[in-house]
């Protein structure tokens, strides 16, 4: 017979502890703590006694190539890195309302064409998905749908059904196992329901889409170990009162990480955009202060898109900081350089640095545009309109080489923009690109373009 030793676990942050308190010393959660079970091995028994032998292989030997399953959805298949593998599973996560189940369901919607798709919600009604499906267009598509939470019923009939293509969970943090004494939405439940569906996905070889809630921080709500059980994790990005969505892929087994879809919501769904640069541009004025053209890469797409900033006179009381789309510190580094370097003081100024589109920036490669819009906005004189910027700021002033820096020239001059300044000590090949290249090894020598 196996002992049974009790502990206890926080729902919150999956923390172990061997008795129970009110407050979780981990997370800081108040009564967070529930009561678990876990087998012990009997005193006398090794762990190996009673198991069976492993087989092994050696890595010469060729495994079955799968044919990637098309979503029917470009800039889904580009951050999936060119479609579905069969077994593989992809959490979809995402803040309440941006569009996690419009665009799963539209995705099964297209792969039901070719394949049985089987679509299970437990958050809402068969009639709700029904409704959204004919707002969408997609009320004739093929999609088996059906409202059920309990994971041992879902997993029996599944495993009757042949040829399965793909299954949508909407979602994980709903489901079940009534073999566990606890509320979905558990660390034990979320991650036992995750693994017997990923377990059977394995086994029979369909895609399966999980989509996940966050918590009011943007992280995936349930335990931390979830992300690590999947193969890809795709974040949903973007402000609800926007029309633009970014699917962000963070994790990709089969494919590279911080690859984005860039979609537009209508009346009709979410609708692929192509051209990303020329859709966050189309607003743009070039005539106006405090506005500079990045030449971002997001994944391996070059993206141009619009940093925005003001700055006035602060009040008394303080300087303020408002930042959307880039991160905070990194323009306080920005500021304390220029301020120290180029003797230009943004101490007792209000900024407001905003990223256009809906676009969350985080690579270094934006400080010299974020530097040219603030000394744009700073001296009242427009950058010039022709002309995007890239490149990494240290915190001695100079400028530094980022990756890629000929693809995101391409992008500036597909779009027709005339110059690009860049860092010094970027490498480039020499070919003409059609479009003026101004390298800069300090930043004083842009501070010296807003003097003129």
């Amino acid at each position: 017979m196996k002992s049974k030793a009790s502990s206890f676990e926080c729902q919150a942050c999956g923390a172990k502890f061997s008795r129970w308190t009110g407050k979780c010393d981990e997370c800081g959660a108040w009564n967070s703590l529930q009561e678990s079970s876990s087998s012990a091995i009997p005193a006398g028994l090794t762990a190996g006694e009673g198991g069976k032998k492993i087989p092994f292989s050696d890595l010469a030997g060729s495994e079955k190539e799968y044919t990637r399953i098309e979503t029917g959805l470009k800039e889904l298949d580009r951050t999936l890195g060119g479609g579905l593998v069969p077994g593989g599973v992809v959490l979809v996560a995402g803040d309440p309302g941006i569009g996690k189940s419009t665009i799963l369901l539209q995705a099964a919607a297209q792969i039901s064409r070719s394949g049985n798709v089987f679509y299970l919600t437990g958050e809402e009604s068969t009639a709700q998905i029904k409704m959204r499906a004919s707002r969408l267009g997609l009320s004739g598509a093929k999609v088996k749908l059906a409202a059920a939470c309990g994971i041992r019923d879902i997993a029996a009939t599944l495993s009757a059904e042949k040829d399965v293509a793909a299954v949508v969970i909407d979602s994980i943090q709903t489901m079940f196992m009534d073999t566990i004494d606890s509320a979905p939405g558990t660390i034990t439940q979320v991650r036992t329901s995750a693994h017997e569906m990923i377990r059977l996905a394995k086994q029979k070889g369909f895609a399966l889409f999980l989509i996940g809630h966050v918590t009011k921080e943007g992280a995936i709500a349930g335990p931390r170990v979830l992300e690590h059980m999947v193969d890809t994790v795709l974040y949903f990005e973007g402000e609800r009162a926007h029309q633009f969505r970014i699917l962000r892929a963070v994790k990709n087994r089969y494919g590279a990480t911080d690859e984005i879809g860039v979609f537009e919501m209508t009346e009709k769904g979410l609708r692929e955009v192509e051209n990303p640069s020329a859709l966050f541009l189309a607003e743009r004025r070039g005539n106006v202060s405090g506005s500079a053209v990045f030449a971002g890469i997001e994944g391996t797409r070059p993206v141009l898109l619009e940093i925005q900033a003001l700055v006035s006179a602060g009040t008394g009381g303080g300087a303020r900081r408002s930042v959307v789309g880039y991160d905070h510190a990194r323009l306080s580094m920005i500021t304390a350089v220029l301020d120290a370097r180029c003797f230009q003081e943004f101490g007792s100024f209000d900024i407001f640095l905003n990223i256009t589109g809906g676009l969350k920036v985080g690579e270094p490669a934006c400080d010299l545009a974020v530097a040219a819009a603030l000394l744009s906005a700073k001296n009242a004189q427009p950058a010039p309109a022709d002309m995007v910027f890239f490149g990494e700021i240290g915190l001695s002033g100079e400028v530094r080489a980022v990756p890629l820096m000929e693809a995101r020239i391409k992008e500036a001059a597909k779009l027709g923009f005339k110059r690009v300044m860049l860092p010094k000590s970027g490498k480039l090949s020499g070919a003409d690109f059609g479009i003026k290249i101004i390298q800069i090894g300090h930043v004083q020598d842009l501070v010296a373009m807003f003097r003129k």
